[in-house]
């Protein structure tokens, strides 16, 4: 079954959505991306997009930073991506991949005076992290400081941190790397943002704490406080906090809510995945699915 993309403001074959080789974006990293959901339901005969609306205010957001001029809402925006994502028909977990560039064929570094785009294309994908617990490490890569380059901003340019990163996790014999902030405390990973469990609370990063304002994160607190009753506490995290948790996951839109069973080679409580982010990643892929009423505004029917 082909895959659709809306590009240069019609829906066309996703192999027939070609750059040229002089844009903007490619040279610079003047772009900047979403990364959305469509989780199948089996039982629905359904596909239901998560949060389409959240992501496509978050683009529209960093698009206001890079100066890339969309002249849509954001709802328009969610329109045109549940076409591309029902024209392309897949009826198994899909990845929806928005982006919005500097189109202009131009080189010489700046913002300003350039043409924008927007495309969006669907694809089948299923887990990023193919591990039902990971081992992480803490990397040799920091976070950039928020004066350097906002992280909450999804810049294609900007994520070359997370890709030296998630290299030199994977090439030392590890599935993720946690990143420090510049000030030396907790960030995140390169594509999640990180949760510890400690006597009872959740644990988490503050947004100031140079992370990505993350939706699967949002998620998991409001799971968390609403339907365990847990405390959830924000603030900035030490990195020997990580060696002592009783538990830690990872959460982001490619990577789901995936249990950390090691840091640094320091196995965590069991050595498995403990009882509360079970309990969090059961009530997460239910929610997702479109399987809890309570939460059915987060999911959007794509057939």
């Amino acid at each position: 079954m082909p895959s659709y993309c809306y590009f240069e403001g019609q829906i066309i074959p996703l192999e027939d959505a070609k750059i040229s080789v002089m844009t903007h974006a490619l040279h610079y990293g003047t772009a900047l991306f979403e990364g959305i959901r469509g989780n199948w339901n089996e039982a629905h005969q359904q596909v239901y997009i998560f949060r389409l609306q959240e992501h496509m205010e978050r683009m529209k957001n960093g698009a206001k930073v890079l100066r890339i001029n969309i002249p849509k809402t954001a709802a328009e925006l969610g329109q045109i991506t549940l076409e591309v994502t029902k024209r392309s028909g897949f009826k198994e977990d899909t990845y929806i991949r928005p982006l919005a560039y500097k189109s202009s064929k131009a080189l010489g570094v700046r913002l300003h005076d350039l043409e924008s785009e927007f495309l969006v294309f669907a694809i089948p994908w299923g887990r990023y992290l193919d591990t039902d617990a990971c081992r992480v490490a803490v990397s040799t890569w920091r976070r950039p400081d928020d004066n350097v380059f906002p992280p909450s901003v999804k810049a294609t340019g900007l994520y070359i941190n997370n890709a030296l990163t998630k290299t030199e996790a994977i090439e030392n014999g590890f599935d993720e790397g946690i990143m420090l902030g510049p000030d030396g405390h907790v960030a995140e990973g390169s594509g999640e943002n990180i949760f510890l469990i400690q006597n009872g609370k959740l644990i988490t990063p503050a947004i100031y704490n140079s992370i990505l304002n993350g939706i699967t994160r949002d998620t998991v607190i409001t799971l968390a406080r609403q339907e365990l009753g847990l405390e959830v506490v924000e603030r900035p995290v030490d990195r020997y906090e990580l060696y002592v948790a009783d538990e830690c996951f990872l959460t982001g839109t490619a990577a789901h809510l995936t249990p950390v069973c090691e840091i640094d080679r320091h196995p965590l409580g069991n050595g498995g995945v403990g009882p509360i982010t079970a309990k969090l990643k059961d009530l997460y892929f239910e929610a997702i699915k479109g399987n809890l009423p309570k939460y059915a505004g987060w999911c959007t029917p794509v057939f």
